[in-house]
């Protein structure tokens, strides 16, 4: 049997806006679908293709750049979560990626 059968969407049953994100996230840059899926917070494709913009703009279209531009951008944003500052605090945040 197959899988599509079992609903109608052919999707097992997704909303329309999983699938929308879904295809959203498809349309991404290759480079930033990869970064993604290293990324440590949950991104929206809809706030990382926004950010992905603003990177490459300020990089002047290099791809290298833009990364490290996202990965500020991320460890400014865990940075100032308060749950990570007071890790931080406690000693328990992980060790940083080597760039």
């Amino acid at each position: 049997m197959d899988h599509r059968s079992r609903h109608p969407s052919g999707n097992l049953g997704l909303s329309q806006a999983q699938r929308d994100n879904m295809a959203a996230f498809d349309r991404l840059p290759a480079p930033l679908r990869a970064w993604l899926a290293e990324a440590r917070l949950p991104w929206s494709p809809a706030s990382a293709h926004r950010a992905w913009r603003r990177a490459m703009w300020k990089n002047l279209g290099r791809t290298k750049a833009a990364l490290a531009h996202m990965d500020a951008l991320e460890e400014e944003r865990l940075a100032r979560d308060a749950l990570t500052q007071e890790r931080a605090a406690e000693g328990l945040l992980p060790e940083r990626k080597a760039p």
